[in-house]
Order: structure tokens, then C-alpha cells, then sequence
């Protein structure tokens, strides 16, 4: 028996709709990370002394901690990229999932080997939060063509 001409009307409007939705999701998932991102980092290049004070021995390498502060920071700006156009930036979508996922991985090994407190170790938590929701989002964002 031959399908009825509407019934794959509803599938290719089910499957438009599906990823209409998971362009939605990816779009709100980058916003959020690049926006709450530089919000965090950007204060991290005046507090160069604080940091010291806070977490001793003071920083000696001030090179490496702007340098740090500056490559985390177009990230986020990457990450904004991503939220503008999820389909056109999908393969930038995994490299944002290497990039937290390196973070995250470090902080476990530091960890693991007594290196940092677990205090520490749960900054890391919300680039782990991070990391599943790029992976989610692309999944769900499908090449259009």
C-alpha cells in the first residue's frame, strides 16, 4: 500500500522541526558560554597580583598568565562565533569540546596525582557541564545539506 501524499509532508515537517529545534539549542548552549566566558575572564587581566595572594607562590611567569588569560578569552569570542550561525561553524563545535575537555582532563590528572586540591579540581566543573552540551549540541545540529 502506497503512503498518503500528506503523511510525508508531516515527516519532512517532524524532521524540519527537528532541526530547526537543534539549531535553537546549539545557538542558546554558545551564547551562553561565550557571553557567562568573558564575563568571568576579562576581570582575570587586572587581577595578575591577586592571584599570587590568594593562591601561593606569586606568579613569576607574567607572559604565560596574559598569554593565558588572552587565548581563553577569543575562545569565548569563538564560541559567540559558533552561536551565529551553528550549521555554517558545526566543525568548530568539536574543538570547542577539545578545548574544555583538555581543561577538564588536566584538572583530573593534577588531581589524581595529589597536585591540587579538590577545591581546584571542581573549577572545572561547569567546563565538564560545558563539554556534554557541545557535544549535545552537535549532535543535534545536522548539516543541512
Amino acid at each position: 500500500m502506497l503512503p498518503r501524499p500528506h503523511s510525508c509532508g508531516r515527516r519532512r515537517a517532524k524532521f524540519a522541526f527537528a532541526i530547526l529545534a537543534g539549531m535553537k539549542f546549539a545557538k542558546v548552549v554558545f551564547w551562553i558560554a561565550g557571553v557567562f566566558g568573558v564575563l568571568l575572564v576579562t576581570p582575570l587581566y587586572f587581577m595578575f597580583d591577586l592571584a599570587g595572594r590568594l593562591v601561593p607562590p606569586p606568579i613569576t611567569h607574567p607572559d604565560l598568565y596574559y598569554g593565558f588569560v588572552g587565548v581563553v578569552l577569543v575562545w569565548q569570542l569563538v564560541y559567540c562565533t559558533i552561536a551565529t550561525d551553528p550549521a555554517r561553524f558545526r566543525p568548530m563545535m568539536m574543538l570547542s569540546v577539545l578545548a574544555k575537555g583538555s581543561y577538564v582532563s588536566t584538572l583530573l590528572v593534577l588531581y589524581l596525582q595529589d597536585r591540587i586540591l579538590p577545591v581546584q579540581a571542581a573549577t572545572g566543573l561547569p567546563d565538564a557541564l560545558l563539554m556534554v552540551l557541545f557535544m549535545a549540541a552537535y549532535r543535534k545540529t545536522r548539516p543541512l545539506f
